[in-house]
């Protein structure tokens, strides 16, 4: 069955330095605004320039060239820059930004992993060519982590040792682009003993279920992020929907959009829940639930056929 998920998504392209184009996903964007006068937020982190009020809302504004390891924006120019409101991993966050350029459709599958010559610094997800440009994708979880690191509570789960024993003998299968995503997610199953594999990307994760469902062991849960490179987590749940081999696996998507996500939507394309990251907790106790019906012995394959979304 071909699929139907829509592969394209908006990006935000923008400047941090006077040659170099960066980009985030348009889902993660709530506004952008011309530089306004900022409050001082004495403790803060370096990279936080002080807040705004943002719609009623008290919102930090980070120098995001500073935060990634490039020139600060001088206080001199300030006036001529803007702020890209974010709201992302359940928090409202302003970027400065020396310009922006505009907003254009990509496809996922044309994004490709940073080229060595790059570097290997962490912030960036992946690369692409927009008007034969190259623009840097940012990893925005990797920075608001570094500025504002989880809460240790959010970052270990609290399961039962019954609990434990019911998740165990899952084949669990994680995939996010995002090293801290990945990070999060393995330190949260490390901590209570939880085996699963990993990867980065929802191509290789295809072929792991594929390969795992040849072998006669397939993943029982997959936890996908939505934003990817190559396939993204909307795609990867359509196409295991419609592999018969493969749609007996419980999917969650997980998310650092903090817009909601109703599982109806979630369900379209094949997915039984829809998180926000991050709450260890939370996670997996939906990790559970997926456990409790494979275990069952009822069909965890959803009716009806998927959709676009």
């Amino acid at each position: 069955m071909k699929s139907k998920a829509n592969q394209s998504q908006g990006m935000l392209m923008f400047r941090l330095t006077p040659t170099q184009s960066f980009a985030i996903g348009t889902l993660k964007v709530r506004e952008i605004i011309p530089f306004q006068p900022l409050t001082d937020l004495p403790g803060s982190h370096p990279t936080v320039i002080g807040t705004t009020s943002f719609r009623g809302i008290a919102t930090p504004v980070i120098d995001m060239a500073k935060a990634i390891g490039y020139k600060p924006v001088d206080k001199s120019e300030w006036e001529s820059c803007y702020i890209i409101v974010t709201d992302c991993q359940r928090r409202v966050m302003g970027f400065l930004v020396r310009g922006i350029e505009k907003i254009s459709e990509c496809d996922w599958r044309s994004i490709a992993e940073p080229p060595q010559t790059l570097g290997t610094r962490a912030f960036l997800t992946g690369v692409m060519k927009i008007d034969e440009k190259l623009v840097q994708l940012l990893d925005v979880e990797y920075i608001m982590e570094h500025i504002f690191p989880s809460d240790p509570d959010k970052l270990h789960p609290v399961l039962s040792d019954v609990d434990r024993e019911k998740l165990k003998p899952m084949n669990i299968l994680l995939v996010d682009d995002s090293l801290t995503a990945r990070r999060q997610l393995s330190e949260a199953l490390d901590s209570i003993n939880i085996p699963y594999y990993v990867t980065n990307n929802g191509s290789e994760a295809l072929q792991m279920m594929k390969n795992a469902a040849s072998a006669g062991k397939p993943f029982d849960i997959i936890v996908s992020d939505i934003e990817m490179p190559g396939i993204d987590g909307y795609e990867l749940a359509f196409e295991i929907r419609s592999d018969d081999k493969l749609a007996e696996a419980y999917l969650i998507l997980h998310t650092s959009l903090s817009s909601d996500i109703s599982v109806d939507r979630a369900k379209q394309v094949g997915a039984h829940e829809a998180l926000t990251k991050f709450d260890a907790t939370e996670l997996v106790q939906a990790m559970l639930r997926g456990a409790m019906l494979k275990t069952s012995g009822s069909s965890v394959k959803l009716e009806g056929t998927p959709t676009n979304y």
